[in-house]
């Protein structure tokens, strides 16, 4: 060969083939997909610009209504109702992540119960789930069997074959 021609073909198989293999192209998009225009730079950092802001106010341990505003709604109309991790006293029982943390702080004797009462919520909770999904499957197996063993007999004279 040339030394022409293996230049090209080297070439063209860095240009064309080996981006492939490197860097796969994805599919394409479907027929009925529509593209978005590109952003302007001015609403690029518009976006960086929010998205930075929402970042740096994830980072405070309160998260206040303008990140969640609609969760703020719904106390603040529900504020007067009791709710079922009140006490009688007004006061708010601790999340269990806050339970975990005050007890991780206070060594391993403490972590082991808080750790406990965390897995044994979690079985029962599973327990529960898996009875109640037992029961159902066997109540839908139930109905099965009551309509095999109990045909309608406004069906058996609709099939044609029977009725020859």
């Amino acid at each position: 060969m040339k030394v022409k021609v293996v230049y090209r073909k080297l070439r063209d198989y860095v240009r064309y083939d080996l981006k492939e293999i490197a860097f796969p192209s994805s599919l394409p998009d479907p027929p009925h997909f529509k593209k978005r225009r590109k952003l302007t730079w001015k609403e690029r950092y518009l976006v960086m610009k929010e998205a930075t802001r929402l970042y740096a106010a994830s980072w405070v341990r309160d998260i206040g209504p303008e990140l969640r505003p609609n969760e703020y709604k719904k106390k603040e109309n529900t504020g007067d109702q009791p709710d079922g991790a009140t006490g009688s006293n007004g006061e708010t029982e601790p999340s269990t992540l806050e339970d975990l943390a005050v007890a991780a702080r206070g060594g391993m004797e403490t972590l082991r119960p808080a750790l406990q009462r965390v897995y044994m919520t979690r079985a029962s909770a599973y327990r529960d789930a898996l009875k109640s999904f037992i029961k159902g499957y066997q109540e839908g197996i139930q109905e099965v069997m009551e309509k095999k063993n109990n045909p309608d007999p406004l069906q058996e004279n609709d099939d044609p074959k029977k009725s020859t």
